[in-house]
């Protein structure tokens, strides 16, 4: 029997009676719909906390100064070690929201396509999710980051030092000296593929290499960020970003039958009308400790 490699995806397909014993186990359910969320959301990426709630709100702190409140002292053999206290942010209480819909796929559709509407309503359901998720922590990134660094030259182009900006800005950040370390570059997907076929940069990419985007179409990192591209910005732009520390999202698991790590699933029969719902949601909120761990490069959107 000959083997294929690499594999292709995993293939469900099968009566009515096999499709529905899958929609019926709703924890196979779940770990299908969250392989493909987590391929998909940007926000989880971007703000790295995590904070379980309960009660549907969380306190959090923003704008921690980060340093103690005295200066560390010299001291003698023996001496006595100065007291100093942290100091704290800023308490603001954030409340989670509920997000999900439901989609139906009827007997009829399972019937005719096998598998394929099941798949259908699963991708549909994270798109859509992660579609409103990520705009809604984009947009919050975009508000309260104040941080700025511009171009060298207007807008990134062929003249101008696209390398020495992302440097530039990386180190005003770091400068803050309060640990940050910034690891990603956020940015809108034409900007995305402006960078990948800079010239400039190109040439000081290593040569005869099949993960060049030339070949491969792929571009990861540059000056040591990794690159995320998304269509759900408010707005084109260039955020570099330290993801420790920036922020966070709340989840709250409400349980009652959905399971599911980052997208909760339910599955639910409606023999009235011959059909399945499957449903998705998240109960979660998005929220910034640290405005000063990311800088926004002003101007740098792609350029004709």
């Amino acid at each position: 029997m000959p083997i294929t490699y690499p594999a292709g995806p995993p293939v469900i397909s099968g009566d009515l009676q096999t499709i529905s014993r899958y929609l019926g186990t709703p924890s196979v359910v779940a770990k299908r719909v969250n392989e493909i969320a987590k391929q998909r959301f940007i926000s989880d990426r971007i703000l790295m906390g995590r904070t379980d709630v309960n009660g549907g709100s969380v306190i959090i702190e923003q704008d921690d100064p980060m340093f103690t409140t005295r200066e560390p002292e010299a001291i003698s053999p023996g001496g006595e070690y100065p007291l100093a206290n942290v100091n704290n942010g800023t308490a603001v209480a954030v409340k989670v929201v509920k997000w999900g819909q439901d989609v139906p796929i009827t007997d009829e559709q399972i019937k005719r396509s096998n598998f394929s509407p099941v798949e259908r309503a699963q991708q549909t359901l994270v798109n859509t999710l992660v579609r409103t998720v990520d705009s809604l922590s984009l947009s919050l990134v975009a508000s309260v980051v104040t941080q700025t660094q511009p171009v060298s030259n207007g807008q990134w182009s062929s003249s101008t030092k696209i390398l020495l900006d992302l440097m530039l800005a990386k180190a005003k950040i770091r400068k803050l000296n309060k640990g940050y370390d910034p690891d990603l570059l956020v940015v809108d997907d034409d900007t995305w593929a402006y960078l990948a076929a800079d010239p400039n940069l190109a040439l000081q990419r290593a040569r005869e290499d099949t993960t060049n985007p030339v070949y491969s179409g792929e571009f990861f990192t540059l000056a040591g960020l990794t690159i995320l591209p998304t269509p759900n910005l408010p707005a084109p732009g260039v955020w570099v970003i330290d993801s420790n520390a920036l922020g966070g999202i709340a989840d709250e698991k409400l349980g009652e039958g959905y399971t599911g790590d980052v997208v909760e699933t339910k599955s639910i029969r409606d023999d009235d009308n011959d059909q399945w719902r499957i449903r998705a949601r998240r109960v979660c909120v998005p929220y910034v400790n640290a405005p000063d761990a990311a800088i926004k490069i002003t101007g740098a959107t792609a350029a004709g």
